[in-house]
């Protein structure tokens, strides 16, 4: 049995079922240290996700592409622009019945998904390619709420922890690796986001077949942004120990921040917002 009842031919997502699985797991999920964080499997109905990957054997143009040294070889995919199934399996991840499953789990009310999926939908990372350690960007301008929580859901087949591309979580200091999830089919990952909540995939993805490392992901909102926080754009931090590069752009954006007038500040980062960072 999945952990999100689902109706595989309608998508209905059983309501209180789903909020009754998201409380018997919030005492563990809001307990773990660093930050919160938490992995299911058998998330939803495997007759789900199979439609999905079927229908993601064909992809459309992808709306971001990344070959640097912090994300290298990852491409994204709006779901707007995907298949009929796949598509509205997103729209039904951003629906009420699915927020009452988060809100329960992580304990933070009023999360509000987000209608553009700005840096979501389906991510792919082929071989060669990996995402650093980061913290995400913490502030949708677009429609000024602040960044609170991201579910990944992998749609690797048969994948293991040799094939590389784990998700990985790190302590608040970047000092030492806290867990390692292999990002295997119907495995569900979810955490709190904030500006010391690190985590990524770095190492590189290596399958025997040159499939690449597949997923879906989303990210969730509450209407709590003010002019005390300061926003920030995706931060990446070398792993200690390891060849990672400095983000030498997100540095030089950090000074800028520092240097000029907010309102110049958001029209040079608004660009790179919409691409994900």
């Amino acid at each position: 049995m999945s952990v999100i009842p689902m109706n595989p031919d309608t998508l209905e997502i059983d309501s209180k079922a789903a909020a009754a699985a998201g409380k018997a797991a919030a005492a563990e999920y809001q307990g773990t240290i660093p930050y919160p964080y938490g992995t299911f499997t058998d998330f939803l109905p495997e007759t789900v996700l199979d439609k999905v990957i079927e229908e993601l054997k064909q992809l459309p143009e992808a709306e971001s592409a990344f070959d640097r040294p912090q994300e290298k070889l990852k491409t994204s995919y709006l779901p707007e622009r995907l298949p009929p199934y796949t598509r509205n399996l997103f729209y039904v991840l951003n629906s009420r019945p699915f927020v009452r499953f988060l809100e329960e789990l992580t304990g933070i009310n009023g999360l509000i998904p987000d209608p553009y999926f700005a840096g979501g939908g389906v991510h792919v990372v082929a071989n060669g390619g990996h995402l650093d350690i980061h913290a995400d960007f913490n502030h949708n301008q677009k429609l000024n709420l602040e960044r609170r929580l991201n579910i990944l859901i992998y749609l690797n087949k048969g994948w293991k922890a040799e094939y590389g591309g784990s998700f990985e979580v790190w302590n608040t200091d970047m000092t030492e690796k806290v867990a390692s999830f292999v990002p295997e089919y119907n495995r569900m990952c979810c955490f709190n986001t904030g500006s010391d909540t690190w985590h990524g995939n770095p190492e590189t993805v290596n399958h025997p077949g040159g499939e690449p490392r597949m997923s879906m992901a989303l990210y969730y909102y509450t209407a709590t942004w003010d002019g005390t926080k300061r926003s920030h754009t995706t931060l990446f931090r070398p792993r200690p120990g390891t060849h990672d590069q400095v983000d030498k752009e997100v540095r030089r954006l950090e000074l800028l921040q520092d240097l000029v007038p907010p309102i110049v500040f958001r029209r040079i980062i608004g660009p790179l917002r919409r691409l994900g960072f």
